[in-house]
């Protein structure tokens, strides 16, 4: 049973990464899914979340317009499309299964000239 992210990496200001959490080991169709994020020094926080049909979206307001979070059931996937990426969007990216109340390990993004 496992959340396994993968994607971050360092870019520019104004840059794009895509992140990526596979899921294995439980029923992935049956959870709502989220990205959180943690910046150095604070506490995590709720970035975007997918229902699990994938038919409803909710996303905080630092990145409404620049991030779009997606799912495919049958890959067992969910992605988080990060566009005009700034600084303050370092930090720790984390997905998260709602019903099975399961975190992955995180993947660092670091955005800096």
């Amino acid at each position: 049973v496992q959340l396994v992210e993968s994607g971050g990496g360092l870019v520019q200001p104004g840059g794009s990464l895509r992140l990526s959490c596979v899921a294995s080991g439980f029923t992935f169709r049956h959870n709502g899914m989220s990205w959180y994020r943690q910046a150095p020094g604070k506490g995590r926080e709720l970035v975007a979340s997918i229902s699990s049909s994938g038919g409803s979206t909710n996303y905080a307001e630092f990145v409404k317009g620049r991030f779009t979070i997606s799912r495919d059931n049958v890959k067992n996937t969910v992605w988080l499309q990060m566009n005009s990426l700034n600084a303050e969007d370092t930090g720790v990216y984390y997905c998260y299964a709602v019903f099975r109340d399961l975190w992955g390990q995180g993947t660092q993004v670091t955005v800096s000239s």
